[in-house]
């Protein structure tokens, strides 16, 4: 089968790979309908992260069921299923309590950009759709494995609440995911952080009442001057620097809470300023597993359309140029297609 296959930063090959087998009664073989490149899956193509030995690439999917272990229940060959990033047994007291990114069994799916990816721990991480969804469908459903996801956690976890005022941080998928998530929740006004002409229009469309974009000290002080110097009730921090958690913290008002979803990398905190500053902050990666069978039912029922946050599509075999159009920001997010 076809995977793709980071070997060094910026080295992205699509290349023949065994396909998957059973290794666990617990397992399923999905046939991916279409599998995506992540913002998080730049940061080793960035060099960001070390790449010490080549890596099978991929954690978002939706697909169908080829094969599943002896002791999967809930999943059969032939069902159409989505599944979380984050895979999870949801019967431990952390899965239980909505926590499934921390799961006592916890693992990362990985090599979800190929043909067929295994899926370990498939009765608590895949959830079956009652019948097999349309194409136009795909793209949508392919988001709520991650994406959209840890959107709408960041809109959780920010607590954002019917009439509230809420800041986006960040004008990737996922802070487009938090737009889109804000308003369902009831965001009264969605003040998005974004100066990229097409990532504006998309968060206008997903609801932002306001665009600012400055950066930086200038950005929050936008962001006060559009809440007569309050601040927002909620704050969605997601691209994990520095620059955008300060910001973050800093347009958020006393008693409010900051949703951060961004991975971080070189973010640190001043405990005294955090004292003082009187913000919650909770976040992570995102239990998607909890939020997995209301948004598939949004989609389903053509109530939210986030499949819109895909504009490349590109075949399967083209990985590498859908990592370089997002790399270089020609894409907001690619579709891979197989």
């Amino acid at each position: 089968m076809l995977a793709t296959i980071l070997y060094a930063p910026g080295d992205v090959r699509v290349e023949q790979r065994d396909e998957p087998t059973i290794q666990r009664p617990t397992d399923a073989i999905i046939r991916l309908s279409a599998t995506c490149i992540c913002g998080s899956d730049l940061w080793p193509f960035r060099g960001a992260n070390p790449v010490t030995s080549p890596m099978a690439m991929g954690h978002e999917y939706c697909g169908v069921v080829v094969e599943v272990g002896s002791e999967v229940k809930t999943v059969r060959p032939g069902q159409f299923v989505v599944g979380s990033f984050v895979l999870s047994d949801n019967t431990c007291p952390h899965c239980r309590y909505g926590f499934h990114s921390s799961c006592e069994q916890r693992e990362f799916m990985t090599g979800g950009q190929a043909e067929l990816a295994r899926v370990p721990l498939a009765d608590g991480t895949l959830i079956a759709t009652a019948e097999m969804p349309p194409d136009d469908l795909i793209p949508s459903l392919l988001a709520a494995s991650d994406v959209l996801g840890t959107g709408w956690y960041a809109a959780d976890a920010a607590r954002v609440q019917p009439g509230s005022t809420v800041v986006v941080v960040g004008d990737g998928a996922v802070g487009l995911m938090g737009v889109l998530a804000a308003k369902q929740l009831g965001a009264d006004r969605i003040i998005a952080m974004s100066r990229h002409k097409s990532r504006q229009d998309l968060a206008l469309d997903y609801g932002a009442t306001d665009i600012v974009a400055e950066r930086g000290e200038a950005g929050v002080a936008r962001v006060r001057d559009l809440t007569r110097r309050i601040g927002a009730d909620a704050v969605l921090e997601c691209v994990g620097t520095q620059e955008s958690m300060q910001t973050a913290i800093d347009c958020a008002r006393p008693g409010s809470m900051i949703g951060y979803v961004g991975v971080p990398h070189g973010v640190t905190f001043d405990g005294q300023a955090l004292f003082f500053a009187q913000r919650g902050m909770i976040g992570g990666p995102a239990p998607v597993r909890r939020f997995l069978p209301q948004l598939m039912d949004l989609i389903l029922t053509r109530q939210i359309n986030p499949g819109r946050v895909f504009d490349l599509e590109l075949p399967l075999r083209d990985a590498a140029e859908g990592y370089r159009a997002m790399d270089e920001r020609r894409a907001i997010k690619t579709l891979l297609r197989l």
